[in-house]
């Protein structure tokens, strides 16, 4: 879509989005999610004596096998980065768009600390454990990603709005819950909210993908 938009000089100029652009992030984003979850597959085969249910995705991140999970967690990085790019590139919103574009760029941000920190607060004692701090600050930032941009999404299809929202408060619901389970559960659970964690980038993902298209 071209726009006029107008410099500080007076100058008018054209701008126009790049549908090219928006596809490359669509499919990052597809990508970032499948190199995540393939990660911690392959981890949970490889790594010894591990049990999915019972230890969580940080165990897998920690220790011998640990770059298996990291690269998964960098790809998931730059799919959310990239979805802030795009999200920058095609703005739908006034502030609350803004505002979800500034926490997906947090968001990744926080997946590559806790990949690049290898620190998971399993009775560390090197320097300043906080690896549950930046977990707080993550789930934080992917609540007011579905919140903020919800109304936003909503005016390229009611659906993204809703499936946002719905997110959202499934995130907001659930995620919490996770600090008060028995640890013999909390791998499965902690999986649970990884797939959740998803539905909003890929929600985004394919607005950006139809966006693109729409645009030749």
């Amino acid at each position: 879509m071209t726009k006029t938009a107008k410099t500080s000089s007076g100058m008018h100029v054209e701008t126009t989005e790049q549908p090219g652009l928006l596809r490359f992030f669509s499919f990052l984003a597809l990508f970032g999610c499948a190199a995540l979850a393939v990660s911690i597959l392959i981890a949970d085969i490889v790594v010894p004596d591990h049990d999915w249910i019972d230890d969580t995705i940080s165990d897998l991140g920690a220790g011998r096998y640990e770059f298996i999970v990291d690269i998964g967690l960098y790809a998931f990085s730059a799919a959310l980065i990239g979805l802030a790019v795009s999200a920058a590139h095609v703005h739908l919103g006034n502030r609350g768009w803004s505002v979800g574009i500034v926490a997906l760029v947090l968001f990744g941000l926080l997946v590559f600390l806790i990949g690049a920190r290898n620190e998971y607060g399993d009775a560390d004692s090197d320097g300043w454990v906080i690896h549950v701090y930046l977990v707080y600050a993550l789930g934080v930032a992917l609540a007011v990603i579905c919140f903020a941009m919800a109304r936003g999404a909503g005016r390229a299809s009611p659906r993204y709005r809703t499936v946002l929202i719905a997110s959202g408060v499934v995130w907001v619901v659930s995620a919490p819950v996770f600090f008060f389970l028995p640890t013999d559960v909390d791998g499965l659970y902690e999986r649970y909210l990884g797939a959740v964690s998803f539905v909003p980038v890929l929600t985004l993902a394919h607005l950006f993908y139809r966006r693109s298209k729409l645009q030749g």
